[in-house]
C-alpha cells in the first residue's frame, strides 16, 4: 500500500521555496569550491542539503514537519 503526500504548503510558499532551495544551493556550492577549512566546507556542504531540502519540498508541495505538527495551509474563507 502506497501513502500519498498531502499538499500542505501553499503555492506561494512553494515558489519561495524553491527559489531559495536554489540560491541555498548555487551559493553553497560557489563558496565550497572556495572553502579552505574543514570547519567551512561543512557548513557550506549543511547549506547545500537544506538548499536541496527546500527545493524538494517546495516542488512536491509536502512538508513532513508541517504534517508533524499538524499544519495545513490556509484556504480562502476558513480560518487557520
Amino acid at each position: 500500500m502506497q501513502a500519498r503526500w498531502s499538499i500542505n504548503i501553499t503555492p506561494i510558499e512553494r515558489g519561495a521555496r524553491i527559489v531559495l532551495g536554489l540560491l541555498g544551493v548555487v551559493g553553497g556550492g560557489i563558496l565550497l569550491s572556495q572553502a579552505d577549512s574543514t570547519g567551512a566546507v561543512i557548513v557550506e556542504l549543511l547549506l547545500i542539503v537544506a538548499g536541496l531540502d527546500l527545493i524538494v519540498t517546495g516542488g512536491t508541495g509536502h512538508c513532513p514537519l508541517y504534517k508533524k505538527l499538524g499544519r495545513l495551509p490556509l484556504r480562502k474563507g476558513h480560518p487557520s
